[in-house]
């Protein structure tokens, strides 16, 4: 199969799915006897990235595979509503997870000085952005946090090592910032918001 006719798939493809699609995934979508390899797919991916490269659309590489969305510059105008905010908390809990962890909540609240308000934690999780990866061999077994999948590819990250280092930040009103917690936006859906964090969060 050509590039160019394999290329048109896999748009019409990441166009239909909505959400990012891996190689092996996309290699799937074609009967064995006329399925590309993967070098063939990854070829494919970049000359449509290419070709994206003027539009207002982008093909980006995240955690979860490969997805269409709209640049940034383009979402503020498509979608009006005002960002999510977030108290500074959550910020600093969410900080505190994706660069310490697995991390425990006494782990948080030691670093921050005072207790972990529950709240935000069941945000990040109904948000999907962390998870329970196990329990620290002390006594009673406290939960080990973690982020997922789903905080890498809202943020467009491939992995944890493409987060800005520490040391480049000032201080922690430098995260939402670095982190940009306004997110992109994918291709089919307008980025569904999470309430803004309550009073007893931003005092947390």
């Amino acid at each position: 199969m050509e590039t160019g006719q394999l290329k048109h798939i896999i748009e019409a493809a990441l166009l239909a799915y909505g959400q990012p699609l891996n190689v092996e995934q996309l290699r799937e979508l074609f009967d064995e006897h006329e399925r590309p390899e993967a070098a063939a797919v990854r070829q494919a991916l970049s000359a449509l990235a290419a070709d994206f490269e003027e539009r207002p659309v982008e093909l980006v590489e995240v955690a979860s595979g490969w997805r269409l969305q709209v640049r940034r510059q383009f979402s503020a105008q498509l979608w009006q509503e005002r960002p999510t905010r977030y108290s500074r908390a959550l910020l600093e809990t969410l900080a505190l997870i994706a660069y310490r962890q697995p991390i425990t909540r006494a782990e948080i609240e030691n670093v921050r000085g005072v207790t972990v308000n529950p709240n935000i934690v069941r945000t990040l999780t109904e948000r999907g952005w962390i998870r329970v990866v196990g329990h620290r061999e002390v006594p009673g077994h406290p939960e080990l946090l973690g982020t997922t999948r789903e905080f890498l590819d809202y943020f467009s990250l491939k992995s944890l090592d493409e987060l800005p280092s520490l040391a480049a930040l000032k201080d922690m009103d430098d995260v939402g910032i670095q982190l940009d917690f306004d997110g992109p936006v994918t291709v089919q859906a307008v980025p569904a918001g999470l309430p803004a964090a309550n009073d007893a969060e931003a005092a947390g």
